[in-house]
């Protein structure tokens, strides 16, 4: 088992390889796509690398194509590269962060807008009863001792 300072050494290394790699694959399928983390096992085995494709849904399922296609050969180049005893396998998975970015900014504007319109209808506001309702002693009240 490897420490997590060398896991993370090597997890880097291996998402650099893997990109440079990715850049020269000649299948058409694999298009737009951008390697944006990799994560390995504690045995440093297996890798899982995310990716994320600019462009639609076809776009995404067909780099996904050719990049399960191409996994062998990128499993040889990144082993190449790294010299290390035994060669990571390589999981490719789409990284869905920057979807759930997306979605979480749609509920932040709608959730500003409505706090907006809240306080334009708070505005012109007025309290139903009055304004502190907890009862306060007075000052003369609190400096009096009570009489046996």
């Amino acid at each position: 088992m490897a420490d997590a300072a060398k896991r993370a050494q090597v997890s880097k290394r291996v998402m650099e390889l893997t990109a440079q790699a990715v850049r020269k694959l000649k299948d058409p399928r694999v298009g737009m796509v951008t390697i944006t983390d990799a994560r390995m096992t504690p045995d440093l085995r297996e890798a899982t690398v995310f990716y994320t494709v600019l462009g639609d849904e076809e776009h995404v399922k067909a780099s996904a194509a050719g990049l399960e296609r191409a996994t062998g050969h990128l499993r040889t180049t990144v082993g190449r590269a790294l010299g290390m005893r035994h060669t990571p396998s390589l999981t490719f998975v789409a990284d869905t962060v920057p979807d759930q970015a997306n979605r979480i900014e749609e509920l932040l504007a709608k959730a500003a807008a409505a706090d907006a319109e809240v306080h334009k209808i708070a505005e012109g506001a007025a309290y139903a009863g009055d304004e502190n309702p907890y009862i306060e002693k007075d000052a003369e009240e609190d400096s009096e001792e009570p009489t046996r």
